[in-house]
């Protein structure tokens, strides 16, 4: 399970290391990295990015606008990045253009897939996000009967 919030530093190459409790729970050195949501970048396992990417294009047509529009911006900028010897992973210019990367990341452990944000954006996301958080676990509060269980 990849969970875990990191922060390091892209070097002057682009290359940004995983950190090893995270390189531990991938087999292999294989990964697919891409463009996510909200100004970020994904990084899946192949297995994971298979499934993901499977899904998303038996769920969308290639003739509606919003499915093209999907495949284009998830599916298109998709690379097989290598993790080296080091557990760096090398970050195309492209992608790390389209998240803002600058300097310093920060690496989310998301359970089946990582995300890379540039520190400033990701504190400023938490920072605007924080109402919208706060009347989301409002709403869930459902599931807070799974942690008064847990504790029986």
């Amino acid at each position: 399970m990849l969970t875990g919030e990191f922060r390091n530093s892209l070097d002057e190459k682009g290359r940004l290391l995983i950190p090893s409790r995270i390189r531990n729970e991938i087999a292999g050195n294989l990964l697919v990295l891409t463009r996510g949501m909200d100004h970020c970048l994904w990084l899946f396992p192949p297995a994971e990015w298979t499934a993901l990417s499977e899904s998303l294009m038996r769920a969308a047509s290639p003739f509606t606008k919003k499915a093209r529009m999907m495949q284009r911006r998830i599916i298109a900028p998709a690379q097989e990045v290598e993790l080296d010897k080091a557990g760096r992973v090398n970050i195309p210019s492209s992608l790390m253009q389209s998240a803002g990367l600058k300097r310093d990341c920060a690496i989310l452990g998301i359970n089946r897939y990582l995300e890379i944000w540039d520190v400033e954006a990701y504190d400023a996301y938490l920072e605007e996000t924080e109402p919208e958080f706060q009347q989301a676990a409002e709403e869930l509060g459902g599931f807070v009967s799974f942690f008064d269980a847990e504790s029986q």
